[in-house]
């Protein structure tokens, strides 16, 4: 039996790129610079997507905006996710990407649930304006064109229930040229909390016939992944949380695509090593050891979840300062200690409630955007973080 045979889908195709494992990382704001990409392909295939970076930003050329799309000399299928809400500076920031030969896919962001951004009407909420949505997507795709790079655009169903827009959105980035699509199964409202509709995917996946379809939310596992493309269809599945302190779920993805039950399974020993790795890398990405483990900080209860660490050492290690520290206090682990089963898999962070999302006064009344809303997103790309 050939390893085609025992696929469980064909690599994944987007535009002129071609992704053998059919996994993409999500970008995380603060979680998946250079280091955490470095250190996820070190583990499986994929496509690894930068934190998302706003487009004016980009334009303006902002230091902390050019560290973002930093790509290491070997990745090789560069992958940069903007956020913006003019047509115009997104086409711009886009055009400057390609021209400069500084990445090899764009995604736009039309998924950030983050009240800060949606009570101006970005994000999430703003596929609710359909001819605003359509523009932006299509000053994007008309500025990658010369280079031929794709396009991709990543979305939430909606604003709420009662205020749904994926399918419309989904329509319209195919007719408008985007290579993929990805869908996280919640809404603005959902937040993180309850569990993701899958179904959802689905009615995209058949609503969506000419390009590729990836499902996001709920995978925290390789089966989780199985289980998704077996309910909905989808041609791939977009990873975000589930992977934070499990670099190793990359591997895990890479072999259940590929028909093989193997999974990884670390003991403390293992854990050890990538959480050192990490902060290595770190390191060398910041340029700065202070910087780089006080970014470490947030990861380590992600590492350590169901193992036996101790809430001493917990906090110590939720505080570390420096490598010299790090390596003091993972020494000091029970490094025999084996894989602890179920307490180390799940859920990720806070998923929290469903909130009643935040837009502006007005912004619900219409699909046709006005002059004062203009103004409106104008000031929510200059207060999003990321530039």
């Amino acid at each position: 039996m050939t390893a085609s045979d025992t696929r469980v889908l064909p690599p994944l195709r987007i535009g002129r790129i071609v992704v053998d494992t059919p996994v993409v990382l999500a970008p995380m704001a603060g979680i998946t610079n250079a280091a955490f990409r470095r250190l996820c392909r070190e583990n499986g295939g994929g496509l690894y997507v930068a934190e998302m970076v706003t487009s004016r930003a980009l334009v303006e050329r902002s230091p902390e905006s050019l560290r973002i799309i930093h790509h290491d000399p070997d990745e090789v299928l560069r992958s940069v996710q903007v956020y913006g809400v003019d047509p115009a500076t997104v086409g711009a920031a886009v055009r400057m990407l390609v021209e400069e030969d500084r990445a090899d896919h764009v995604d736009l962001n039309f998924g950030c649930p983050v009240p800060k951004v949606t009570r101006k009407g970005g994000g999430a909420v703003l596929p609710w304006k359909t001819e605003l949505f359509t523009a932006i997507v299509r000053a994007a795709v008309d500025a990658a064109a010369p280079g031929g790079v794709p396009v991709t655009v990543k979305m939430r169903k909606g604003i709420d229930d009662d205020h749904l827009t994926y399918l419309d959105a989904g329509r319209i980035a195919q007719d408008v040229g985007v290579a993929a699509i990805a869908l996280h199964a919640r809404t603005a409202a959902d937040y993180y909390s309850g569990h993701a509709d899958w179904d959802a995917i689905a009615r995209l996946k058949a609503a969506v016939t000419e390009i590729p379809v990836l499902g996001n939310g709920d995978i925290w596992s390789a089966e989780d992944a199985l289980a998704m493309v077996a309910q909905t269809g989808c041609d791939g599945v977009v990873v975000g949380r589930g992977c934070q302190g499990r670099p190793w779920l990359f591997r895990d993805l890479e072999a259940a695509f590929a028909g093989s039950d193997e999974r990884v399974r670390p003991g403390m020993h293992e854990v050890a090593i990538a959480v050192r790795r990490h902060a290595q890398l770190m390191v060398e990405h910041f340029g700065e050891e202070g910087r780089a483990l006080r970014e470490m900080r947030k990861h380590m209860a992600w590492y350590f979840k169901g193992y036996i660490v101790g809430g001493h050492l917990r906090q110590r290690l939720g505080l570390v300062e420096t490598l010299t520290e790090l390596d003091e206090l993972l020494a000091s682990l029970d490094l025999g200690q084996p894989y602890p089963g179920e307490g180390a898999e799940g859920q990720r962070g806070r998923a929290g409630s469903p909130k009643r999302p935040s837009v502006p006064e007005g912004w619900l009344d219409s699909r046709e955007l006005n002059d004062a809303f203009r103004a409106q997103l104008r000031e929510a790309e200059l207060s999003v973080s990321g530039g």
